[in-house]
């Protein structure tokens, strides 16, 4: 069984205002494998592929809305495509390191337009997603052999229609995504957030205990947020699990994807417990495992 991982405490991730860009780094070369990500459940940290980046996703990211003009879900937009083997989710940090020629003419149009592109998600065996997060530059540097490294923040979610164009890049049609009203009246939905949040909170500090770190108060991973965009931030973290994280970013219901996401917790919460048993009656071969 899969388990995501996940933020041990957003007050230790934030984006510098003079970033050290330690970001992912592809050539997005469809006949070359792409790394996969790996769990570990030792070491609950949020992660952009390299341990030391300094640039970090917190709650604090997320914000109701994600656009100053947020478009209507009807619109039908032009928008050119990223297919990258992660999902990115609104409100969500993402540093690049953009050095394949395509992709390199894509950051030349938008640094001159409107600095938004699509990050969908894609790999060998289930192909390229049909849902994706439009990510917006908010932080770029151009660098020597006319590379650049950026730093995206994630807005809003859209649905492929059509391929417009596959040279040099992918461009597509796409309508815009939001949630739907739940269709059930009596759902609580900020005490199923709360509901998540303990359990992110529960499998954090078990995490950290098998882990050998000294376990101390979990902080306040929701921040304030709306059931909405915090279901997008507990998505973020759930790391080594692409399929899953792609599968939560498609749901068009907070309730159903909070729901997913809390089964999923209780889950790795079920498996460390039982793993801090055996490590309490067995600490040596714990240790030495």
């Amino acid at each position: 069984m899969a388990f995501p991982q996940l933020i041990p405490s957003p007050s230790s991730y934030s984006l510098p205002h003079k970033p050290s860009l330690n970001p992912i780094t592809l050539s997005l070369n469809p006949k070359s494998p792409t790394s996969p990500h790996h769990l570990n459940l030792a070491v609950l940290r949020h992660r952009c592929r390299k341990p030391n980046s300094t640039l970090r996703c917190s709650a604090s990211s997320f914000s109701e809305k994600h656009h100053t003009n947020s478009p209507n879900s009807d619109d039908v937009v032009e928008l050119p495509l990223f297919p990258l083997p992660l999902v990115l989710f609104p409100g969500a940090i993402l540093p690049l390191q953009i050095f394949e020629f395509r992709y390199r003419i894509m950051m030349h149009t938008l640094l001159h337009t409107d600095l938004r592109f699509g990050v969908i998600y894609t790999d060998a065996v289930s192909g390229t997603a049909a849902v994706g997060c439009v990510g917006e530059v908010i932080k770029h540097e151009s660098l020597v052999d006319d590379r650049f490294f950026l730093i995206c923040k994630g807005q809003e979610r859209f649905r492929v229609n059509s391929l417009v164009r596959t040279k040099p890049y992918l461009v597509a049609q796409v309508t815009w995504l939001e949630d739907r009203p739940s269709p059930s009246t009596d759902l609580d939905l900020d005490g199923l957030a709360t509901e998540v949040e303990t359990y992110m909170r529960d499998v954090i500090r078990l995490s950290n205990r098998l882990g050998g770190k000294p376990e101390k108060e979990v902080g306040d991973l929701r921040r304030n947020l709306f059931p909405t965009p915090f279901s997008f931030f507990v998505g973020s973290t759930f790391e080594g699990a692409p399929r899953e994280q792609q599968a939560l970013l498609e749901l068009e219901d907070t309730a159903a994807r909070l729901t997913r996401e809390k089964e999923t917790l209780k889950n790795t919460l079920n498996y460390l417990t039982a793993a801090s048993a055996v490590k309490d009656v067995f600490p040596s071969s714990s240790s030495s495992s």
